[in-house]
C-alpha cells in the first residue's frame, strides 16, 4: 500500500512540476509570447514547416522517448527505489528546464542545432567539438534504436532479425530525406496512439496487477544484484526519463515547425515531463515485478519488458504494448538520423531544398551506421549512455552563460550543470569499462573537485551584461 501511494505521489510531483516549476523557468528565462518563429522566417517546404502545436508535441515526446524511459527505467530500478527519486526531481528540475532552455534559444536564433547554440555561448572550440560529439551521438542512436526494436519485432513476427534491421533502416533513410511532413508528421499521430495505450494501460492495471506495488520502499538503499555503486552509475543509467544530452539536439528540430511561442513551455518542458511520467511507470512496473520475472537474475531487459506486458495487460494487450514499445526506439532513431543530415548541411552551408544535396549527405551517414552497427551492441549502449550525459552538460553550461549574461537567475541551470558534470567525469574514472578504475570515494572527489572548478571558472570568467560594460 505505502509503494503505491509513493508512485501516485511520483506522478502528481511531476505533474505539479510542469505547472509550477515550468511556469517559473518560463519567466527566468523571459519567453516573449510574439516572438517571430523560424518557421514564419525561413520556411522552405523540407525542414522549416509549420505545424499545429498538438502534432509539434507529439512529434517531440516520440523524438525523444527513446527506449530510454523504457529499457533506461528496467536497468534503473535494479539499484531500487532510489531511481524513483532520480526520475522524479532529475525531469522537473533538470531535464526538462534542459529541453525547454536549448529550445527556447534556438528559437531566438532562427532554429540554429545544438553546436551552433553552444558555439554561440562557449565558443568556437566547444562548437567543434560538440559538432563531432553530436554526430557521433546521433550515429549511435541510430544504431541502438535500430537493432532493439528488430529484436522485439523478431519476437512477435519470426522474420530474421537481419530481415527487421533492414526494413528498418529503409524507414530511416526515407523519413531522413523527405520532407518532415511527408513521413514524420503524417504517421506520428498513429505511433503516439500506440505510444499512449501502452503507457495508459501499465499505469491503469499496476494497481491491480494481484502484486504488492513496490514491495521495498526504502529510498536509500542499493537493492543492485551485482553491488553496482547509485552514484555515478544510476544518473547515466536513467538517462532518458530524468535528463538526456540527445533530447537538446531534437528540440531544434521541432523549434523549426512551432507556430507560436507562447506554446514553447507545453510542447519541450511537457513532453519531458510526459516521458518522466512513462519512464516512472515502467520503473514502478520493475521494481514491482523485478523477482516474479527475474530481472537481474537471468532475464534480460527486452525479455522483462515482453513479460511484463505479458501480466499486466494480457496477450492481446501485451501485443500493443510491446508494439508501443518498438515504436518509441523507432520514432527517435528517424529523427536522429535527420539530425545527422541537418548538423552536416548547417556546417557545410549546404542548402537542402534539393533532394540531391539530401542524399550527398544522408547516403554516406547511413553507411557509417552499417558499420558501426557490426560491433557488439552492450559496447555501444556503455558509451551511448556517457556521451549523452556529456552533450547534456555542454547543454546545461551553455545555457546557464546564456542567462547570467541576460541577469537572470542562472541557478535554475548552473546547479544541474554541476551536477551532470560530476556525474561524467566520475563514471570514466570509475567503472571498469574505462579501465581506470579509481576508488569510489576518490573518484567522487576528484568529480566534485573539478566540477566545483568549473562552477568558480563560470561566476568570475561570465558576467551579466552590465557587469561586463561596467569594467
Amino acid at each position: 500500500m505505502l509503494g503505491l501511494m509513493y508512485f501516485v505521489l511520483s506522478v502528481v510531483l511531476l505533474v505539479l512540476g510542469y505547472f509550477v516549476y515550468g511556469k517559473l523557468a518560463e519567466r527566468i528565462y523571459g519567453v516573449a509570447p510574439n516572438m517571430k518563429m523560424p518557421c514564419e522566417q525561413q520556411q522552405d517546404g523540407v525542414d522549416f514547416v509549420p505545424m499545429s502545436t498538438w502534432r509539434v508535441f507529439l512529434i517531440q515526446l516520440l523524438n525523444i522517448a527513446g527506449l530510454g524511459p523504457v529499457f533506461g527505467a528496467l536497468a534503473g530500478c535494479l539499484f531500487g527505489p532510489a531511481c524513483l527519486l532520480w526520475i522524479v526531481f532529475g525531469c522537473i528540475l533538470a531535464g526538462a528546464v534542459h529541453d525547454f532552455f536549448a529550445a527556447l534559444a534556438s528559437a531566438e536564433n532562427r532554429g540554429a542545432n545544438l553546436p551552433e547554440l553552444i558555439g554561440k555561448y562557449l565558443g568556437k572550440v566547444a562548437r567543434v567539438l560538440m559538432q563531432g560529439v553530436c554526430l557521433v551521438l546521433m550515429l549511435l542512436v541510430g544504431v541502438v534504436f535500430t537493432a532493439g526494436p528488430a529484436d522485439m519485432l523478431h519476437s512477435l513476427i519470426s522474420w530474421p532479425t537481419e530481415v527487421w534491421c533492414a526494413v528498418i533502416l529503409g524507414y530511416y533513410f526515407l523519413a531522413t530525406i523527405l520532407p518532415i511532413d511527408v513521413i514524420i508528421g503524417k504517421i506520428y499521430p498513429f505511433f503516439g496512439a500506440l505510444f499512449l495505450v501502452m503507457a495508459v494501460g501499465l499505469m491503469v492495471t499496476l494497481p491491480f496487477c494481484g502484486y504488492e506495488v513496490v514491495p521495498d520502499t526504502d529510498f536509500f538503499a542499493n537493492l543492485h544484484p551485482k553491488g553496482y555503486s547509485i552514484w555515478p552509475l544510476l544518473f547515466v543509467t536513467v538517462a532518458c526519463g530524468a535528463i538526456s544530452g540527445f533530447h537538446a539536439t531534437q528540440s531544434p528540430m521541432m523549434v523549426r515547425c512551432m507556430p507560436e511561442a507562447r506554446h514553447m513551455r507545453p510542447v519541450f518542458y511537457g513532453a519531458m515531463i510526459m516521458e518522466g511520467i512513462v519512464a516512472l511507470v515502467w520503473a514502478v512496473a520493475g521494481l514491482t515485478l523485478r523477482d516474479v520475472i527475474g530481472l537481474g537474475a537471468g532475464t534480460s531487459v527486452p525479455d522483462a519488458v515482453t513479460r511484463i506486458c505479458e501480466l499486466l495487460l494480457g496477450p492481446v494487450g501485451a501485443v500493443l504494448a510491446i508494439l508501443g514499445v518498438v515504436v518509441l526506439p523507432i520514432t527517435s532513431g528517424d529523427t536522429a538520423m535527420r539530425c545527422c543530415r541537418l548538423l552536416l548541411a548547417d556546417s557545410c552551408r549546404l542548402s537542402q531544398k534539393p533532394i540531391f544535396n539530401r542524399l550527398l549527405l544522408a547516403v554516406p551517414l547511413f553507411v557509417l551506421v552499417i558499420i558501426i552497427s557490426r560491433l557488439e551492441y552492450d559496447v555501444i549502449w556503455q558509451y551511448f549512455g556517457w556521451v549523452n550525459q556529456a552533450l547534456a552538460c555542454f547543454t546545461l553550461w551553455a545555457m546557464a552563460v546564456l542567462l547570467r549574461r541576460r541577469g537572470r537567475f542562472h541557478w535554475v541551470i548552473s546547479l544541474p550543470a554541476v551536477l551532470m558534470t560530476s556525474v561524467c567525469i566520475c563514471f570514466p574514472l570509475y567503472v571498469p569499462m574505462c579501465r581506470i578504475c579509481l576508488d569510489l570515494p576518490v573518484a567522487s572527489a576528484i568529480a566534485v573537485g573539478v566540477s566545483l572548478l568549473f562552477l568558480v571558472g563560470f561566476l568570475l570568467k561570465c558576467r551579466p551584461a552590465t557587469a561586463r560594460s561596467a569594467h
